[in-house]
């Protein structure tokens, strides 16, 4: 990840292997990574069974939240592409109870690949 992503917050994917590393534990019996984006340290995460939220704390980054949204909690989702220039993607998931997420993807990333795996679990 280049150093203007990581000051302006913006996604990039990560390889299944480092995930596997950063929230194997996690993953319950019969449970697999579909998609994985970082941010700076942070990582959201989709699986087939929900949206895993990783927030890495603190200097050390010793302290680490987990936040475990299922996919059916997530009432409507926006996908904004990237328009010219400077401009990245946009993805904001509105969920029951907690309200609005938004994430930023470089336009490197197909955010319609993105759209494409959260509506694959939203819609079955």
């Amino acid at each position: 990840m280049g150093l203007m992503s990581a000051i302006t917050g913006n996604a990039t994917e990560v390889s299944e292997s480092k995930i596997q590393e950063t929230i194997g534990p996690l993953l319950v019996e019969g449970e697999k990574v579909d998609k994985a984006y970082q941010m700076i340290r942070d990582f959201f995460v989709f699986t087939n069974t929900r949206l895993i939220l990783v927030d890495i704390q603190g200097v050390t980054g010793k302290k680490v939240e987990y936040h475990s949204i299922p996919y059916h909690s997530i009432t409507t989702f926006t996908v904004e592409t990237a328009g010219w220039g400077i401009d990245d993607s946009e993805l904001t998931l509105h969920i029951h109870g907690i309200g609005e997420i938004k994430k930023e993807f470089k336009k490197s990333i197909d955010i319609t690949e993105v759209q494409r795996a959260l509506a694959k679990h939203l819609l079955n």
